[in-house]
């Protein structure tokens, strides 16, 4: 099997979170959905239902190999974003980062504690927004803390409300093993219809910490030079906090976490605008407002 025949069919429509929305400059979309796809063939790979682990790691490998201009077949997702690299002057090193985060996908289904899941961020959700803020210009010592917070608890955010459907279809478990011990709960309570009381307790631990994540992102747009992408990452950061609000009282394994489409644009509209209204009434100085100082993933 090559890499295209592991395509999900999945886009950037079927994400939770806005993907290169109208938000964010015309000339600045296309880079942004090369990377998109390339890590959605990354993604399709190590979600594969049939493919043995070691398949998912040699395929895995050739996409790595391709993005670097190394392999003996090219792969279409590949060449697309190796050129816009090439053409953007972007280091294709986040993009390779997240092939790190899809093999430990493929070799490693259970975290030890908090910083175990957090490592696993700094690979599988960090590069992302890494990417989108280094395609736009944007200073990384000012921006990456607060945009690490931020990827870090949206990735969790995913963990929680799937944690259930994750774990009876792909046997994975990101809910950390000694959160799941300290309230007294077993991995195979989240193969059941509701959620049992001492899982649920993890559950609103682990919320309560990717909260505290989204306050250290709070001033991550205000960071932001580009107006456009200011107002994208406000919006991401509203809907966050929602789901957040939403993880404290909802049982992931029996209820539906997200709102309806039509309410979440609504939500996250309303962050854009946020975002925008504070730069206009507050104009911020190049490197006038505060990096967090908190290390995302410190034990909390």
């Amino acid at each position: 099997m090559d890499i295209a025949q592991t395509s999900s069919g999945k886009t950037h429509r079927d994400e939770n979170f806005p993907v290169a929305s109208f938000l964010i400059a015309p000339r600045h979309r296309a880079p942004i959905l090369a990377f998109y796809d390339f890590v959605r063939a990354a993604d399709d790979i190590a979600d594969h239902p049939t493919l043995s682990a070691q398949e998912k790691l040699d395929l895995l490998d050739a996409l790595d190999a391709a993005l670097i201009g190394e392999a003996e077949e090219d792969a279409e997702v590949a060449r697309r974003l190796r050129e816009t690299c090439r053409e953007r002057r972007l280091d294709p090193q986040h993009a390779r980062d997240l092939i790190l985060a899809f093999k430990r996908d493929v070799t490693q289904s259970r975290y030890r504690d908090w910083d175990d899941l957090i490592d696993y961020c700094r690979y599988s959700a960090m590069p992302v927004g890494r990417f989108v803020c280094d395609l736009h210009g944007e200073n990384p010592a000012r921006v990456w803390p607060a945009n690490d917070a931020l990827c870090a608890a949206l990735q969790i955010i995913n963990h929680l409300q799937d944690c259930g459907k994750d774990y009876r279809n792909l046997d994975r478990v990101y809910l950390p093993q000694d959160a799941l011990a300290a309230h007294g709960a077993t991995v195979e309570m989240l193969g059941q219809e509701s959620a049992s009381p001492p899982l649920l307790a993890t559950i609103r631990d682990l919320n309560e910490k990717t909260g505290r994540l989204l306050a250290q992102s709070r001033p991550f747009a205000d960071l932001i030079d580009d107006t456009r992408l200011a107002m994208e990452i406000g919006a991401i950061q509203t809907l966050a906090e929602q789901l957040v609000a939403r993880l404290a009282v909802a049982d992931p394994l029996r209820d539906k976490v997200h709102d309806g489409k039509f309410s979440f644009a609504l939500k996250g509209a309303a962050g854009a605008l946020g975002a925008l209204l504070r730069r206009v009434s507050r104009p911020r100085r190049a490197d006038s407002a505060a990096v967090p100082s908190t290390r995302p993933g410190a034990r909390q």
